[in-house]
């Protein structure tokens, strides 16, 4: 599962790659402190905003895949 932050006029930013076989792997930048993201194994994911601010306004998408 891939976790995207689309700023305002802005593009795709990764966020965060999630799988159930390894740990969280966060883009630079990004981290769990603020991003947390939780999955369990019938592959569904959640991603929670800590401390939201301003900066924070963004449209945020998940993917998936089945590599």
């Amino acid at each position: 599962m891939f976790w995207y932050q689309q700023p305002p006029r802005d593009g795709l930013k990764l966020i965060a790659i999630t799988s159930t076989w390894m740990q969280n792997s966060y883009e630079e930048g990004y981290s769990e402190a603020k991003f947390e993201i939780s999955r369990d194994y019938n592959d569904h994911s959640m991603m929670t905003i800590k401390n939201v601010s301003s900066k924070d306004a963004a449209t945020y998408f998940c993917a998936a895949s089945d590599h």
